[in-house]
């Protein structure tokens, strides 16, 4: 074939231009029933049998399977049975006699079937080919179930002779989360499809590299995709957005064992021929994502198995196409008409169900969420494929070509990025962490929706979210839980100060962003504290927490209504800020134990989980207003003179290489204090102190008058409180020249450890003086 020039992700987004967001593939159930898309204008008819036969025929997908897949496109025929005059196909039925037929048959894929079904939108020259795969189980991270649907969407134009394919999209099958698209493929090249393992989610493959994602071009090639980035996050400004193929862009992404009633699935007497074997290798399986310690680091990466082609390939297509010519596919599937299983009423069996660990107060909750299953063809997409586009650019494309096709609609999209916390190397031990890409994938649920989706490289997206107040929440294999409340605005109506609005291209669509900026640090849970704010008993209403480390930075900032928890590393140093419905803050210092560990292997606890180990802190009855900042000021303030002190006394209470400053380092107060840990410091005899101990003695006198301020504020003497809050201010001042004396003297990680307190301290300092709230 003619070599297609390089994708040009900025010509693209530019040619385009219009709103919208990316797109995402999932993992969860066959779903498509809960939550519609955007409809089209004109209604659908069926196409003449040999017609449909003969583009199905022509773009029939060769599909790319994972080396430890089990679970194959197959038959559903085979597994049906009568139920009070219905066919339906039991998910024991069909689970069991798939594997019972592998053992007997020896074959890898019994039966293997692609099912076809074809459509055109009335007055108009555009046809839908889909192509249903049916396998008798998924399975997920956490998310599994009986019976599993995927679809490839491939829309052509049939005004001439030789229809022209449009679009493809392949379907994630998650209706919260968008599919991957690919716009104006090349006629000559027929689709593949790369199969995810165990959940069969659906990737593209269109360029040289057959049997890989490719989301970027890349060695003289294009992407696999045309999805758009979101331009308006600067994390997520160069992606396109779309699920892809995470193991196969070197993503770790852990799989679950499911259970039945308690049990793996696999020890259900109803189930004799399925076997531990039968489902996803160990070595990408976890017990459970809270039995771990630790993300695991040593899952392997995806290899290609079996490549699957239809059985017409040498006669239906055309012999000038150069579909996959250097590819044979190890087994031919029947290309079957989808009316042939419409008769399937139902597809049945127990629901499965995953937990999910929930952060609350005190203990963790689990929350068990289920998968749901319907038929295809009950599905709107069946007869309107469009309802399925879930990249605006390319529904704007196809609207701008067939008037058949509606704009896309305005809706609600939240986005995350998931990141790891550790420990920061220039911050002084157990006093400062940092964020870094995480290595293994998550997985994010919102309360209101059972299906879960996961991220790809760090990023998740939740598309078409309803208005309102959410809990989000996100689990990562071996990692503590994180959860927060998100509020989500209408699209178009205006969004919350999380969310951006965009319209320029007349439907307004809300973005919203969870976490801080976007970003949602999790914790390893062998290194992870849990800070409980009990908001209870307070006297004010009290509607935000907020959380930010000395070198990281903020990591937490959510609405508050009730007791609420958040896992911290237990290597940094913390600043809590509680709001209140005034506008008033309270703030307080939390320092974690760097010493205490949860599970320090992989061993389970009683519960089965290793949460049960995790330390906690608690904060009871957060205050907010002038005596929990003046107290906060007085707590970091000696907290950071006693790290300074600790410097002076390991070198032996003297240093000869400081200046020799006249400055008692107490602004008046007296010049022999006691530092937090009772170590004396006085003033040399000749009144000159050194610079280390000078920033020591300055850094005692900001506690003094901070705790004097906070002892005025609760009795109540605003006044004598703001006297007090303004030396606290003036002596900050000279923290920061005894610190400019002192820098050479400390060490550096102490030294950017003390410049950003008193940066945080100023800050304090300023919202104690300007609170109303004693």
């Amino acid at each position: 074939m003619t070599d297609r020039p390089a994708f040009d992700r900025r010509a693209f987004l530019a040619a385009l231009g219009s709103a919208g967001l990316g797109s995402l593939a999932g993992c969860s159930a066959l779903g498509g029933d809960s939550t519609e898309t955007a409809s089209t204008a004109a209604p659908t008819a069926s196409v003449d049998a040999e017609v449909a036969r003969d583009l199905a025929a022509r773009f029939a997908p060769t599909l790319y399977f994972d080396a430890d897949e089990t679970w194959f496109p197959t038959d559903p025929r085979s597994y049906a049975s009568d139920r009070d005059g219905e066919t339906v196909v039991d998910g024991f039925d069909a689970f069991d006699g798939y594997h019972a037929t592998q053992g007997e048959t020896d074959e890898r894929a019994p039966e293997p079937t692609v099912f076809y079904n074809v459509v055109r939108y009335d007055d108009s020259s555009l046809t839908a080919v889909q192509y249903w795969f049916y396998s008798v189980f998924d399975q997920f991270t956490t998310n599994f179930h009986w019976h599993d649907w995927e679809v490839l969407h491939v829309f052509v134009d049939t005004a001439d002779d030789e229809p022209v394919p449009q679009l493809y999209v392949a379907s994630s099958h998650s209706r919260s989360v968008p599919n991957n698209e690919f716009l104006d493929p090349d006629p000559a090249r027929p689709p593949r499809v790369l199969s995810e393992l165990g959940s069969h989610s659906s990737a593209l493959s269109l360029n040289d590299r057959a049997d890989r994602f490719q989301r970027l071009p890349a060695g003289g090639t294009f992407a696999d995709i045309t999805n758009r980035a979101f331009d308006r996050i600067e994390d997520a400004a160069e992606i396109p957005i779309a699920y892809g193929l995470p193991r196969d862009e070197g993503a770790r992404l852990p799989y679950v064992v499911p259970e039945l009633d308690g049990a793996p699935v696999y020890e259900d007497e109803r189930l004799p021929s399925v076997t531990r074997d039968s489902l996803v290798s160990e070595a990408l399986t976890v017990r459970s994502f809270d039995a771990l310690s630790s993300p695991p680091t040593d899952l392997p990466a995806r290899s290609t198995g079996l490549v699957f082609g239809p059985e017409t390939a040498d006669d239906d297509r055309d012999a000038d196409t150069d579909a996959d010519a250097d590819t044979d596919a190890d087994i031919e599937y029947a290309l079957v008409p989808a009316g042939e299983v419409e008769h399937i009423t139902e597809f049945t069996g127990p629901q499965l169900s995953f937990e999910f660990a929930v952060p609350g107060f005190v203990e963790d909750a689990i929350a068990s969420h289920l998968t749901t299953t319907s038929t295809p063809w009950s599905q709107p997409r069946y007869a309107d494929p469009a309802a399925d586009i879930t990249d605006p650019t390319h529904r704007s494309a196809l609207a701008e070509r067939y008037d058949v096709v509606d704009e896309p609609s305005a809706l609600n999209t939240l986005f995350v990025r998931v990141t790891e916390a550790v420990t920061d190397a220039d911050a002084p031990d157990g006093e400062g962490v940092t964020t870094r890409e995480s290595g293994v994938e998550s997985v994010l649920l919102l309360e209101s929706d059972p299906e879960a989706a996961p991220t790809f490289g760090g990023l998740g997206v939740l598309r078409d979210v309803p208005a309102g107040e959410h809990r989000l929440t996100v689990n990562g294999a071996g990692s503590a839980p994180h959860s927060e409340t998100v509020r989500v605005g209408d699209a178009g109506s205006g969004s919350e100060s999380a969310s951006e609005t965009d319209s320029s291209s007349g439907d307004a669509e809300t973005l919203t962003t969870a976490g801080v900026d976007g970003e949602i640090p999790l914790v390893a849970r062998e290194s992870a504290t849990k800070v409980e704010v009990d908001a209870d008993g307070t006297d004010r209403d009290l509607t935000a927490l907020a959380l930010e480390d000395d070198f990281a930075g903020r990591l937490y900032d959510a609405p508050l209504s009730g007791p609420d928890a958040v896992y911290v590393h237990r290597g940094g140093a913390y600043t809590v800020e509680v709001r209140d419905s005034d506008d008033e803050i309270g703030a307080f210092r939390v320092n974690p134990d760097p010493s205490a560990s949860a599970a320090g292997d992989d061993s389970e606890s009683d519960s089965g989980s290793a949460s049960a180990s995790i330390p906690s802190v608690r904060i009871d009855e957060p205050r907010t207003g002038k005596a929990s900042l003046a107290t906060f000021l007085a707590d970091i303030a000696a907290e950071t003179a006693a790290a300074v002190a600790a410097v002076d006394e390991r070198d032996g209470g003297d240093n000869d290489n400081s200046d020799d400053s006249d400055d008692s380092g107490t602004s008046g107060d007296s010049s022999s204090t006691a530092t937090s840990n009772g170590a004396t410091q006085t003033a040399t005899s000749d009144g000159q102190a050194n610079a280390v101990r000078g920033l020591a003695q300055a850094l005692e006198s900001v506690a003094e008058a901070a705790n004097r301020a906070a002892e005025r504020a609760e009795a109540g003497e605003r006044g004598r409180a703001d006297e007090s809050l303004d030396t606290v201010a003036s002596r900050l001042e000279r923290v920061a020249e005894r610190l400019a004396e002192a820098r050479g003297e400390l060490p550096g990680s102490l030294s950017r450890a003390t410049d950003r307190r008193l940066e945080q301290a100023r800050r304090r300092s300023e919202q104690a003086r300007a609170a109303d709230t004693l």
